[in-house]
């Protein structure tokens, strides 16, 4: 299986003037940051365009970037809300019939809770990634149970599968998932970056 390079370690080497390591991080959080993008642009031309600018943003602002302070996606989700609510703030300059109020209001409907939406994306994303280095057994019934919304009991009677066999590759898998998301959380708090400031 391929290893998943964590995001502190392809900015390491964006840093160093990597653009495949930038690709990988696109292809990562392109998706995320366009859904962002759109709820506060409501154009998709513009969303892409905000894409854009958010991911040179990180390739010629990379050492903005505090490890610190923050993980990198919420950092790049920042970033892309900035970004957004300019290019909104410069399209309501040069059209005078949207009001100050809809402004206010369309970022306000994109703000925290759309943040969170995208936030719990990604870690959906990451619980997935995590499903798949489970066995078999072990994947489906979390997935009965998590997904399908399952008790232990009707997995056992629908799968005919015993019930003290359910309990234990439930235990199993949960602890196999523990232990791979907190090694890819412990990746994206590694060491700071040691950047040159701009």
């Amino acid at each position: 299986m391929t290893e998943i390079i964590s995001d502190l370690e392809l900015l390491r080497q964006v840093a160093g003037g990597d653009r495949e390591a930038l690709g990988m991080l696109y292809d990562r959080y392109e998706r995320l940051v366009y859904s962002l993008a759109y709820r506060v642009v409501q154009d998709p031309q513009t969303a892409e365009e905000v894409v854009q600018d958010v991911f040179t943003r990180v390739w010629q602002k990379h050492a903005l970037y505090d490890p610190a302070l923050a993980k990198f996606s919420t950092w790049l989700l920042q970033v892309a809300r900035n970004r957004a609510i300019d290019v909104l703030k410069s399209r309501r300059r040069q059209q005078e019939s949207v009001s100050d109020d809809t402004l206010l209001q369309t970022v306000a409907d994109a703000s925290p809770q759309t943040e969170e939406q995208v936030l719990q994306a990604i870690e959906q994303e990451e619980i997935r990634d995590a499903m798949r280095e489970l066995n078999p057994e072990q994947r489906d019934v979390i997935h009965w149970m998590y997904f399908d919304g399952w008790t232990q009991q009707e997995i056992s009677n629908r799968q005919d599968i015993p019930l003290g066999t359910v309990k234990s590759r439930v235990r199993l898998a949960l602890n196999r998932l523990r232990q791979t998301l907190g090694k890819r959380k412990e990746g994206r708090a590694d060491e700071p970056l040691h950047t040159h400031p701009l």
